[in-house]
């Protein structure tokens, strides 16, 4: 019975994580968003809109940094479930790893 029942959450966890990663690819990544918003904002003639679009970067790379950070984590979990001999949980670590990392891009 205890298997099973980690089998369904492990099902259930890779059904979200296959969303958010289509989510994920709807958008531009947040490196990419932040880099174009620096740019502008280092073009800008006039403080205000070197300020907003300062701003905007920031929130992109604080995102990105936070995908970056819970995709380490993941790899961190798969590595650890792997030497522990837990196939399933290794590999769906490793998956929410590479949604976090792509997300990070």
């Amino acid at each position: 019975m205890k298997n099973n029942t980690m089998k369904i959450s492990v099902l259930w966890i890779g059904i979200i994580l296959t969303g958010a990663s289509f989510a994920t690819y709807a958008a531009d990544s947040h490196m990419a968003e932040a880099l174009k918003h620096a740019e502008a904002a280092a073009k800008a003639t006039e403080g205000k809109t070197v300020a907003e679009h300062a701003e905007t970067a920031k929130t992109h790379a604080s995102t990105a940094s936070e995908h970056l950070t819970a995709g380490i984590k993941s790899l961190n979990d798969a590595a650890d479930h792997g030497k522990m001999g837990h196939t399933d949980l290794a590999k769906k670590s490793a998956e929410e790893a590479v949604t976090h990392l792509k997300a990070a891009q």
